[in-house]
């Protein structure tokens, strides 16, 4: 997907990407954590002067996210190939932890939000962005009708927006639709430690 991602996805999910940012509101010496940053479409958004760290499990997007950093002088940033259910970082490491469209893609979620929860320090904030299942009952049947096709592309467009909200150890601070038909979520929450 990298090759075409930009074209099909960035402008459609860009402003997720904008309040999910606005939302953790990272200041000068904040520690910030991108999961699943992929093509680096959200770098420009952080604050200049905070230190923000990416990570994706993807060569092909970190390839095209290091090219961005680059190209825009964003020398504020690190990029590193790392799976978002096991990363290397220690505990309470970062201040501010986005995961922006990259809930549906991962493999096991609740070993997602632990890892993200484990690397938030106490006090911190989480923004998760993404498309969970539609409250209204027919799209909602229709979005699991899709979800055999969408996982050919990796994408799994079923995901009960519960999971997040009664996962363990996050206490839950916002949760707002990012678009006008709701079919984009943004949820805010910080670690419960």
């Amino acid at each position: 997907m990298a090759p075409s991602y930009d074209c099909l996805f960035g402008p459609l999910l860009q402003p997720g990407r904008r309040r999910a940012v606005r939302a953790l509101g990272a200041r000068p010496g904040d520690r910030v954590l991108e999961v699943g940053v992929g093509t680096g479409l959200s770098l420009g958004h952080w604050h200049p002067m905070a230190d923000v760290t990416g990570i994706d499990f993807s060569t092909s997007m970190l390839e095209r996210a290091t090219r961005l950093r680059e190209k825009r002088k964003l020398a504020h940033v690190e990029l590193f190939e790392m799976d978002a259910q096991a990363m290397t970082f220690p505990d309470d490491h970062f201040g501010k932890v986005a995961a922006m469209y990259v809930v549906s893609v991962v493999e096991n979620l609740e070993a997602l939000l632990r890892e993200m929860i484990r690397v938030c320090r106490p006090g911190g904030r989480i923004a998760i962005v993404n498309h969970f299942e539609h409250p209204h009952t027919q799209l909602r049947w229709g979005e699991r009708g899709l979800a055999r096709y969408a996982g050919l592309l990796g994408f799994n467009p079923a995901i009960r927006l519960e999971r997040i909200l009664h996962a363990a150890n996050l206490r839950i601070l916002e949760v707002r639709p990012v678009d006008w038909l709701g079919f984009w979520t943004l949820v805010v929450a910080e670690p419960d430690k």
